[in-house]
């Protein structure tokens, strides 16, 4: 069994797995936070601490680290004897943080796919071009290396994996749906990184359709859905990880990925763009400075972590999944509804940074448990998806399955009024 564990990044999504990872630290063992900032680790801890998340008496220690630097990283990581890296930092660093793991033996997971800040959406499938090269080394170290862990990608791969296996004898189609019916309050801000926001949306939408690659420009294809809880909304059609490992992994001939946008959004989004300010190439200030504007804008943005406050509303996500099966079509929407509010009060985080963190968190529980410490690199519809889905209704993302039969829980002992509350699964852990 897999202990210890150190979490590299202090944003939004670190501060959630933090937390979580103190709920289940009888398990994980020490937790360890490591970021360039060690303030904000250390704010982390306080946090943790403050909302009493911490189940036993293990260690939280914040370090500082520049995790692009393999050789310091694999260093914390044995100077920390920890087992499992969680990686929610920067996209940039997915390979120099493999590459300590690889080095060290411990167990990776990370929440996205790689990037290299000087490429903008590069060819497909995206996993193809830095991740799936490495799998060969993870499994002849053996070493376990969980791809795209967080909410989409991760818990909506689970989703389509488990429709593939319980649901469904064939699928036709497979539409990702991301809404965020909530409210900041403010006049204009990315729900996490600004960098790496702005970055999926400035590039090609590469989609899978007809078993092949189809290219579209953002906002080009708009789709409206009427969905649980949040209700009607528009959404665009665009590019995500997830497409690229579920068009390798399962055998779908259309897979799309939809998020709802503003009209405030697309706005801002479209003048940025048409002026230039979401480069991710540097250029010349008439004082002879080379910025990059893409990080200038970002460095003018709020803070993600700075919204969580006053966020009000709930997320949508899930899959809607359209197939046949006993002969019969049929037509399923697997997904979870998260509460801004409900996430600020457990964990002093919004519901987009709940709902990437928590199923880091449950990826880390079972790899220490045994459940997914594989010994080799894999996409989360390569593992076994209920264990999965199991824990993170325990963890406070419960999964609900719309089809023809009504609106129910995926575990049909819990009714629709009794979604489980991570409070009281912390509380029923310390008794």
């Amino acid at each position: 069994m897999k202990k210890n564990v150190l979490i590299i990044g202090a944003g939004g999504v670190a501060q959630v797995v933090a937390h979580k990872c103190a709920q289940y630290n009888d398990l994980l063992g020490n937790i360890h936070i490591a970021s360039r900032t060690i303030g904000k680790c250390e704010a982390i801890i306080r946090s943790v601490h403050e909302k009493r998340n911490a189940v036993t008496g293990r260690r939280l220690t914040a370090h500082a680290l520049d995790a692009l630097d393999i050789e310091k990283t694999a260093q914390l990581i044995r100077d920390t004897s920890s087992q499992i890296v969680i990686n929610v930092g920067s996209a940039f660093l997915n390979m120099s943080v493999l590459s300590a793991c690889l080095a060290t033996g411990a167990a990776y997971i990370d929440t996205a796919i790689h990037e290299d800040p000087r490429k903008i959406c590069e060819t497909p499938p995206w996993y193809g071009n830095y991740e799936w090269k490495r799998r060969d080394e993870c499994a002849s170290l053996g070493v376990t290396a969980l791809l795209g862990a967080g909410f989409d990608p991760g818990v909506v791969n689970a989703y389509a994996r488990l429709a593939h296996d319980e649901y469904f004898d064939r699928i036709d189609s497979i539409d990702i749906i991301d809404v965020n019916a909530g409210d900041h309050g403010r006049y204009f801000a990315t729900n996490f990184d600004p960098e790496i926001n702005f970055r999926e949306f400035t590039g090609q939408v590469w989609s899978w359709q007809n078993r092949q690659w189809t290219a579209n420009a953002m906002f080009e294809v708009a789709e409206e859905w009427d969905l649980p809880v949040v209700g009607k909304r528009i959404t665009y059609m665009t590019g995500h990880d997830e497409i690229h490992s579920l068009s390798r992994t399962l055998d779908v001939p259309d897979i799309r990925f939809w998020m709802g946008f503003g009209e405030r959004y697309i706005t801002v989004f479209n003048v940025l763009k048409s002026l230039g300010l979401l480069s991710e190439q540097p250029v010349t200030t008439a004082e002879g400075q080379s910025v990059v504007p893409l990080k200038v804008v970002k460095a003018v943005l709020p803070d993600p972590s700075s919204l969580a406050p006053g966020y009000t509303g709930k997320t949508c996500i899930g899959d809607l999944v359209k197939g046949v099966k006993d002969g019969q079509p049929r037509e399923m929407f697997i997904y979870n509804v998260a509460d801004h509010a409900d996430a600020y009060r457990e964990v002093g985080s919004q519901a987009i940074s709940y709902t990437a963190g928590v199923p880091a968190a449950a990826a880390a529980i079972l790899i220490a448990r045994g459940d997914w410490d594989v010994g080799k690199m894999a996409n989360i519809e390569e593992l076994p998806p209920r264990p999965f889905l199991a824990l993170l209704d325990e963890m406070g993302l419960p999964t609900r399955i719309k089809d023809a039969a009504g609106d129910r829980a995926l575990n049909e002992t819990t009714g629709a009024d009794d979604i489980p509350a991570p409070v009281a699964a912390i509380q029923r852990r310390r008794a």
